[in-house]
């Protein structure tokens, strides 16, 4: 896998994608994955023009961002790092932020969960992507809103809905 790729999606969107860790080369078309999940996201929610990166690493690398940045001391699968201040009127730059996630805990849960690595990998860059844009889970109205917007997107991609209850017997 190369360590970045980079490129206009089609609609305005341009995504940066680093690999910072030799563990993603387990599977190569994460880039691809993420890209275009982020790609389908940035569709649904009609946003014309953002720049992001998208940063692939390992449990050590986010649970120092984890604990630095949200006093958590915990690796963690997806942070998103949003470069407008909450609640504040976003800067008309198009950048919009960060996003990092974490090989092995996104192998973990995905096998924990029955899934495949790639829908849970693509699952993850949506949810990380909707925070950069605002969204947020903090509380059941707001997590029921990007829950429903994410089984949305996840849909267009062929991506089982992540919230569905999973078989008794799975």
């Amino acid at each position: 896998m190369k360590p970045r790729v980079r490129g206009r999606t089609g609609i305005g969107t341009q995504i940066e994608v680093i690999v910072r860790s030799a563990r993603w080369k387990k599977q190569p078309k994460a880039a691809t994955i993420v890209k275009s999940a982020v790609l389908a996201a940035a569709k649904a929610v009609s946003t014309s023009r953002a720049e992001l990166a998208i940063v692939l690493t390992h449990d050590s690398a986010i649970k120092a961002l984890n604990r630095d940045w949200r006093g958590q001391d915990v690796p963690t699968n997806v942070l998103s790092f949003p470069a407008a201040t909450p609640g504040k009127k976003r800067h008309p730059s198009p950048y919009i932020g960060d996003i990092v996630i974490a090989y092995e805990t996104t192998a973990r849960e995905a096998a924990a969960e029955g899934k495949p690595f790639k829908h849970h990998l693509a699952h993850l860059a949506v949810h990380g992507f909707l925070h950069l844009l605002g969204y947020d889970h903090e509380n059941d109205r707001d997590a029921r809103t990007m829950e429903r917007l994410e089984r949305k997107i996840l849909a267009r991609i062929a991506v089982p809905d992540p919230y569905a209850p999973r078989d008794a017997e799975a």
